[in-house]
């Protein structure tokens, strides 16, 4: 994919940062990018009065050489012939990975959503959510990746989710393009407002038929402009459901959603971002 040359990888080489690999590795491959594996080092926290008692108890030219060395030998195995560089910090792992990303040419983040022991509620809440909120580069995250080979690394079927604002526009233009460059198939998701279940589903028919009718229109003129070859999956409801069954139903390998629209969507972009992160069955790339 022209101006994907660059991808970076945080690792914190727990099993489901390991579960990623054969996804980093399928998506490199195939866009001929070089690769960057980032691991940050967080130093346990000073419980003394001063810094001088702190160094004076803890070896930390120890821990850090410890580290490195584990980091070195991690993923040794993998990637060959492929352009991979190591690159270790010590700090916060979501600002180290912003400011890599803003120092460096980087074209796409891929990171597992979750990690292990401390890490795992942060990698889903504080660093994904500051990833997501601050990068200004695609990122790729991913729940089930730990279901490998359930879940598959191949991209044949892309999922994209819209609205109807011209934010899309360029959400959709980028899911195109990511399905011609791996000869994907590519479906439009757009979620009507309205209630998924109850009786309040069957009341004011004739509007929802016409918000159907509008949502059909609008996005219909949005892909004869950009010349989008793609069909459209409506849902009623909440943006992330319709999105994991519209994925679930046309078995989707990948979905496609602009971090733009979704803030305006779904509300607070910490919290519904990650909802359709998590219900989605296979990885998602926000733009």
């Amino acid at each position: 994919m022209q101006g994907f040359r660059n991808v970076l990888f945080p690792v914190d080489m727990s099993d489901n940062c390991t579960a990623a690999v054969p996804f980093v590795e399928a998506m490199v491959r195939k866009l001929e990018a070089n690769l960057t594996l980032l691991h940050v080092l967080e130093m346990p926290p000073a419980y003394f009065t001063d810094w001088c008692g702190y160094m004076s108890m803890v070896d930390t030219q120890g821990i850090i050489n410890s580290r490195q060395n584990e980091f070195d030998s991690y993923l040794r195995d993998r990637f060959s012939g492929l352009h991979v560089d190591r690159v270790m910090f010590e700090g916060d792992p979501a600002q180290a990975i912003i400011k890599f990303t803003q120092e460096q040419a980087t074209d796409l983040i891929m990171m597992p959503t979750y990690g292990y022991g401390v890490f795992r509620h942060l990698l889903l809440g504080s660093v994904t959510a500051k990833v997501l909120h601050e990068a200004l580069c695609p990122v790729w995250t991913g729940v089930h990746i730990e279901n490998t080979p359930a879940v598959s690394t191949s991209i044949e079927r892309i999922m994209c989710a819209v609205d109807l604002t011209k934010s899309s526009v360029a959400t959709m233009r980028f899911a195109d393009q990511f399905a011609k460059e791996f000869n994907a198939k590519l479906w439009l998701v757009h979620a009507v407002p309205g209630p998924e279940v109850g009786p309040e589903k069957y009341f004011d028919s004739d509007f929802q038929i016409f918000l159907e009718a509008e949502a059909r229109k609008t996005i219909a003129k949005m892909q004869q402009e950009e010349r989008i070859d793609a069909q459209l999956c409506l849902g009623t409801g909440d943006v992330a459901n319709v999105v994991q069954q519209a994925a679930l139903h046309h078995e989707a390998n990948l979905v496609v959603i602009g971090r733009g629209h979704a803030t305006r969507l779904l509300g607070p972009l910490r919290t519904n971002v990650h909802a359709v992160i998590r219900k989605s069955p296979c990885p998602v790339i926000s733009v």
